[in-house]
């Protein structure tokens, strides 16, 4: 009994907070200007973010696949599955999954291609490839570790590789990829611009860019007040019970709020040069898949 009273009362001080995180984000973000940016409802230093997104991902990397499975019940692989049949992979496909480091996308491709190879003997030629990108190592070695365990390694017909490194300046060659995945990781990106920039600078001419990432319930503000509640009332608590980690699942409700609206978003990915972009809705737009090609 005790235990669950001091619990509560956590989720209480933790509940005002984020309700007069609310009103300030309000006042706040308004006079945004490039010297500062968001940290979920935070406004922070914008030389600052990258230190404290980083410290969120390192504080949870142990917990993360866990937290995954149970803040969503589940439907993030179902949605991590459709991302990956709209990327329709073929032999020889070039990937960079970025923000990728426990390897969810990752691995689906690994298996896609895998697959494919059994079905075309003839076409182990066309060598495919996969680089897992994350600016957080903690999370790379937890990808590494799962990766280890089911083998997902290179081989004869794949090549697998793990960098650590910044999605706004990629450390790797242009025209380098033939598709370019980030699930779930590029809200958590100080400068948006400066990383699809640089997606498409990797990126081969035809080559796809691809973001699967939470959004907003538009034109339905029943459905949109459930969700709030449930990412406010339910995920910290959670994170607090389950990984011992309230503050890290609090900024991550706080960051889906504070990321663009998907026609936002869709200007944002055509600015960066990209053409034919598109958004598709799942789960009645809690989630969205954005795709474009460099052409």
């Amino acid at each position: 009994m005790f235990r669950k009273l001091n619990l509560f009362k956590i989720y209480r001080t933790f509940n005002k907070r984020q309700l007069s995180l609310s009103i300030r984000c309000c006042n706040n973000f308004t006079e945004e200007s490039k010297d500062f940016t968001h940290f979920g409802f935070e406004t922070v230093k914008t030389d600052e973010k990258t230190e404290k997104v980083h410290q969120v991902f390192k504080d949870v990397a142990e917990k993360y696949d866990l937290m995954n499975d149970a803040m969503s019940m589940g439907i993030h692989r179902l949605w991590k599955d459709i991302f990956l049949e709209r990327l329709y992979p073929t032999l020889g496909t070039k990937l960079l999954d970025v923000a990728g480091g426990t390897g969810d996308i990752a691995f689906r491709y690994i298996n896609y291609i895998n697959n494919l190879n059994k079905s075309n003997q003839d076409a182990y030629s066309k060598k495919s490839s996969v680089t897992i990108l994350d600016i957080n190592q903690h999370m790379l070695n937890v990808g590494m570790e799962r990766a280890e365990k089911l083998g997902h390694i290179s081989n004869e017909t794949l090549d697998v590789e793990w960098v650590c490194g910044n999605a706004e300046e990629l450390p790797l060659e242009s025209d380098q990829f033939t598709a370019y995945t980030i699930a779930f990781g590029i809200r958590n990106v100080t400068h948006i611009d400066k990383a699809l920039r640089e997606a498409y600078r990797v990126l081969k001419p035809g080559g796809r860019f691809m973001c699967l990432e939470f959004s907003h319930i538009e034109n339905n503000e029943t459905l949109q007040w459930l969700y709030d509640q449930y990412s406010f009332q339910v995920i910290p608590p959670m994170g607090q019970i389950l990984a011992n980690q309230w503050q890290p699942y609090q900024y991550l409700v706080e960051s889906i709020r504070k990321f663009p609206k998907k026609l936002e978003f869709k200007s944002m990915i055509e600015e960066a040069g990209f053409k034919q972009v598109t958004y598709e809705n799942l789960t009645l737009g809690i989630c969205a898949i954005h795709s474009g090609f460099k052409l």
